[in-house]
């Protein structure tokens, strides 16, 4: 009986630099490929709307990338643990590889087929793929985590550089589809009742080939002025990379090697080394999460648990999600957010920390909304930019460093123009705040002597 390999895709969605498909087609054999949606699974958290249709697009750009190379990629829904055993049975497959997740809940899966399979003879094998750093890699003198960026990413920087990316397989044996596949469009990942991602569908393009082409663009054009001007939403000198990053639609190996091969030297070097720095505060986001498996509903820092957040008032919440607190920068971010998936990150600061210091509202609701709503939500870096806002996270802005967001949008919107484009009423008579900034900033300073006396 011929032998199969079982490449398990997972927030891996492209052929090049993908270790795990690299290694099953030098293993020669012909290569099942496979993609598990899985809403089953106790733990796994459930994807945001957003995710769902960035999702349905990446798998189609997938699954036509795998067909040029003569795989079929199957699509299954269900626990995955429970489809891929199934599958091993129905494939006769001999071996199963994988690029490694970082998730408790996503680890236990992968430890237990892991360990099931190699003991039914399976060879079972996990690649390092969506980090330039493994989690358990980087520790302190003492051995433990760290919580504090700057001397993560220093040590990080003191570890052997990065891999070279591998190339995209341009030859490989697919094996004869022979297995049932489910329908994409069963999977109803996209709106359609109302269809509400018109926006998603102007700003976005999931794929591969769209990553590389943004990170082209980026470099030849943003990149000189990331340093000076990341900072201003009414400038597009962002990446636009994290959606791509979040699927694995591009490997920030790829970042990591371009961005260094174009720009290590040079006048834009001190950009470069900007630029890569946030690809590792993202790492920074994923060394926390790993060691501290509960970021999405816990408080980093326990003292935290002593804050008194007040009853939540729902009509203030729902202000703030739809854009209609009075508010210029905040209404713009929101606003900004709910038509094309994303935010500029200056604006997410601010927003969440009008939210969790002016709102007084917990940071865990500002975390299911962005959650539900960003293309480019992650089970690390969502919870933990929300953590970081609120005080309660791993190197986490003071909490008495509240966002005023009219002083924020005079220096980073210094001409109205990003606010005027998402919230153009501002242009005239501005609404009214649906609360007042400084004395909401008093009640949230007065609410934080809690958290000081925990301590």
């Amino acid at each position: 009986m011929t032998s199969r390999t079982i490449v398990w895709f997972r927030d891996d969605l492209r052929i090049g630099d993908n270790p795990a498909l690299h290694e099953a087609v030098q293993r020669g054999e012909p290569i099942v490929a496979v993609f598990v949606l899985d809403e089953h699974t106790p733990g796994i958290r459930p994807l945001g709307a957003a995710s769902r249709w960035w999702l349905h697009h990446s798998l189609s750009a997938l699954a036509s990338a795998l067909s040029e190379l003569g795989i079929t990629l199957i699509l299954r829904r269900g626990a995955a643990g429970e489809v891929i055993r199934q599958l091993v049975a129905e494939t006769d497959a001999d071996a199963i590889y994988w690029n490694r997740r970082y998730a408790l809940p996503d680890r236990d899966i992968d430890a237990q087929l892991k360990s099931e399979l190699r003991d039914a003879g399976l060879e079972v094998r996990s690649f390092g793929a969506n980090l330039l750093f493994e989690p358990w890699t980087v520790r302190t003198g003492s051995g433990t985590p760290y919580g504090v960026f700057t001397p993560f990413w220093k040590a990080c920087m003191a570890l052997p550089e990065p891999r070279e990316p591998l190339p995209a397989p341009t030859d490989a044996r697919g094996a004869r589809p022979g297995v049932d596949s489910d329908d994409l469009r069963d999977w109803r990942l996209l709106p359609t009742q109302p269809d509400w991602a018109a926006g998603l569908r102007e700003n976005w393009e999931p794929g591969e080939a769209p990553a590389h082409a943004r990170l082209e663009a980026f470099l030849a054009d943003d990149l000189p002025d990331y340093a000076a001007e990341r900072d201003r939403p009414d400038r597009a000198v962002t990446s636009r990379l994290s959606p791509h990053l979040r699927w694995g639609e591009i490997s920030p190996h790829e970042l990591w090697h371009q961005t260094r091969a174009r720009h290590a030297e040079g006048q834009h070097a001190a950009a470069a080394q900007k630029f890569l720095a946030e690809v590792g505060w993202r790492e920074f986001a994923w060394h926390i999460l790993f060691h501290f498996p509960e970021l999405a509903t816990k408080n980093w820092r326990s003292e935290f648990d002593a804050f008194p957040w007040p009853r939540l008032n729902p009509a203030r919440l729902e202000a703030w999600q739809h854009g209609r607190t009075g508010v210029a920068l905040v209404d713009a971010g929101m606003r900004e957010l709910w038509h094309t998936g994303t935010m500029h990150n200056r604006v997410r600061m601010v927003t969440a920390s009008f939210l969790t210091k002016n709102l007084m509202i917990d940071w865990r609701k500002g975390e299911q909304w962005f959650w539900d709503t960003l293309v480019d939500a992650d089970a690390a870096s969502n919870p933990f930019s929300w953590q970081w806002v609120a005080g309660s996270g791993a190197d986490a802005a003071p909490y008495f460093r509240i966002f005023n967001p009219e002083l924020q949008a005079a220096k980073f919107d210094p001409d109205g123009t990003y606010v005027h484009r998402w919230a153009p009423e501002y242009a005239g008579d501005a609404p009214v705040p649906i609360v007042d900034l400084k004395a909401t900033r008093d009640a949230a300073l007065a609410a934080y002597e809690t958290v000081k006396n925990a301590r």
